[in-house]
């Protein structure tokens, strides 16, 4: 049994947010011209694989997301993260005991302050989950925590598009149920707008969502969260939960209910980095340099994330739950054994096919380089076509400079997450072309490509209800072996009963030559046997 050995590169591109639905209304897939992937799935090896729930370490009926798709993708293993990890942290309690929570309600009782929360308010599961603030607020109240404040980024993303007053109303009326504590939602805004910003995409909606919280500064001031949002909605009725503007809630007398003062302590429960880190660096960087903090320190304010956001630079120093650490990534084996590679993207997915699939680490293995291809543009439902002919102009000009190249292409996610069909149709045609393009230069090289994506999205635009349904889904994922050399007579596809993406990694270490019993032994099983 021969190892397998290729003249050009091996390519993975993961198409990310395109999933695999019988459904055809609201399904993006149904209604566009896809001429390479509908006859690549008919000509070449091609299974569907599993990318949400267990698959990739969630908990069961739980949608995948692009951050544990691409730990799973990149580490070859299953590994309990995100929302499931945290339960289990709250569920035997452990989180209280931790230094980071232990810290945040002394410094409150030592300078006798408020305790602040913010994150992703919604029920998602993807980045947070409203459950583990009201879990927090329960015990901080049962530690003798008087006065808390929220600031809440309103999500229509990872749940409905216009679902957030239920959030609202279900925080506001548990709020009431602690009758001697002042409990209030202090300000908000839009995850598109305010705060959540990701890869330093655009640290305007950071520092906005900064004046917001720590100065008490804001162009738009309500007495309530609820009526923040009935203001908007009168003024666009189609306005989404996403891209609502920053608000701020104030007293009767005008003053702000609850900036971020020093002394007080502020917990930051999103679970997943991306849209974490940087509010993060705000709160706790000396040397800051992407927006003036007006006369403040670090040492202001006690601040805690419910996890580590970086774990290069270990950002915050106070967590909550220990971030998973991994080990035996693809990038660091293909390191080691001298395979030079490639991974690229544009800024909204950069961070996953770099420092997610390597394992949370931005760090490169030898022979690794990584390149991100800059954009401006913002609103992506009116270019679904994004920056994915630049990114594939760029992987061509450097496709025989690389033995494995890694690509993400964000469009059906980014484009998904309106749910509007026709830009979504578009985002799939153009991810279409591009493969086409790659497919092309391969055969003059004698390279392949296996084809997958890291969860689903614009496949299912539509809910069963009829309506919008920006989130992600269930649905499983397509796997597609492009490849035209004599190396495809001497591999063929495994049965196995639940293929998903943690066998995408031994699977391309068996591609790029390796042999089979130099697979780490944490990892899951490839997707293909070796032949004669």
């Amino acid at each position: 049994m021969a190892n397998l050995h290729y003249d050009g590169p091996v390519v993975l591109v993961i198409m990310d947010g395109v999933g695999l639905s019988s459904r055809i209304e609201g399904n993006s897939l149904a209604f566009a011209h896809l001429e390479f992937l509908r006859s690549a799935m008919k000509i070449y090896p091609a299974l569907s694989i599993g990318a949400s729930g267990e698959y990739v370490g969630l908990v069961a009926g739980q949608m995948g997301n692009s951050e544990v798709g691409h730990n799973t993708i990149g580490s070859g293993q299953i590994l309990k993260q995100g929302s499931s990890r945290v339960e289990s942290f709250f569920e035997t309690g452990e989180i209280w005991q931790s230094s980071a929570w232990v810290g945040a309600i002394e410094n409150i009782k030592n300078h006798n302050s408020t305790l602040h929360f913010a994150g992703i308010f919604s029920d998602g599961g993807v980045h947070s989950h409203i459950s583990h603030l009201e879990y927090m607020v329960t015990e901080a109240v049962k530690e003798g925590v008087k006065k808390i404040r929220v600031h809440i980024m309103l999500d229509g993303r990872d749940v409905p598009p216009q679902s957030e007053p239920k959030y609202i109303n279900r925080f506001e009326t548990f709020a009431k149920s602690f009758a001697d504590c002042d409990i209030k939602i202090a300000s908000g805004g839009g995850r598109m707008t305010t705060v959540a910003d990701r890869y330093e995409d655009d640290w305007s909606r950071v520092e906005r969502g900064w004046h917001m919280m720590v100065d008490g500064t804001s162009k738009n001031v309500f007495h309530s969260a609820a009526e923040a949002v009935e203001h908007f909605r009168r003024e666009d009725p189609s306005v989404q939960d996403q891209n609502l503007p920053d608000f701020m809630i104030v007293d009767a007398a005008g003053a702000p209910v609850g900036k971020v003062e020093k002394g007080d302590s502020f917990v930051y429960f999103d679970f997943r980095a991306d849209r974490a880190i940087e509010i993060s660096m705000a709160f706790t960087y000396r040397d800051f340099p992407y927006f003036e903090r007006k006369n403040y320190s670090p040492d202001d304010v006690y601040f805690a994330g419910m996890t580590e956001y970086n774990s290069d630079t270990h950002v915050p120093e106070h967590q909550l739950v220990p971030q998973v650490e991994y080990h035996d990534t693809l990038n660091s084996l293909l390191g080691a054994e001298g395979i030079s590679q490639l991974a690229i993207s544009e800024p909204s997915k950069y961070g996953h096919i770099t420092y997610y699939f390597n394992g949370n680490s931005y760090e490169k293995s030898p022979l690794e380089e990584h390149i991100r291809i800059d954009s401006d543009e913002l609103r992506y439902n009116f270019a679904p076509w994004m920056q994915a002919t630049k990114i594939t102009d760029t992987v061509l000009e450097n496709m025989e400079n690389y033995r494995f190249i890694r690509i993400n292409y964000p469009n059906g996610d980014m484009v998904g997450h309106y749910a509007e069909l026709e830009p979504g149709i578009v985002a799939v045609e153009t991810v279409d072309l591009q493969l086409q393009r790659l497919a092309k230069k391969l055969d003059e090289l004698g390279g392949m490509m296996l084809i997958i994506a890291d969860h689903g999205n614009v496949e299912e635009l539509i809910d069963k209800n009829g309506g919008p349904m920006t989130s992600h889904t269930t649905n499983p994922v397509p796997c597609i072996f492009y490849d035209n050399t004599k190396n495809r007579a001497h591999y063929r596809l495994k049965s196995l009963e639940n293929p998903g993406l943690a066998n995408i990694s031994p699977t391309l270490a068996l591609l790029l030559g390796l042999d089979p019993s130099a697979l780490p032994k944490s990892w899951h099983p490839p997707l293909i046997d070796l032949t004669n």
